[in-house]
């Protein structure tokens, strides 16, 4: 089951590093070009995607920890 999780856990980060790099690449193209609804769309998933990899982490060791002691 660990190895299970792990797997999930790793494919979930690997994503949310590529859509922090893609994100953060429109962002900063985006906004010196004055177009201002893709720099707030690209700034959103930059956010999102540091979100992701912050909590899933922390999320999912949770769920490890309290599984584990049931």
């Amino acid at each position: 089951m660990h190895a299970i999780v792990g797997a999930l856990l790793t494919v979930v980060l690997i994503f949310a590093a590529l859509m922090l790099v893609i994100c953060a690449a429109a962002w900063a193209i985006s906004s010196p070009n004055g177009n201002l609804s893709s720099a707030v769309r690209a700034r959103t998933g930059f956010l999102v995607s540091v979100g992701a990899a912050a909590l899933g982490a922390t999320w999912v060791n949770f769920l490890l920890g309290v599984g584990a002691s049931i």
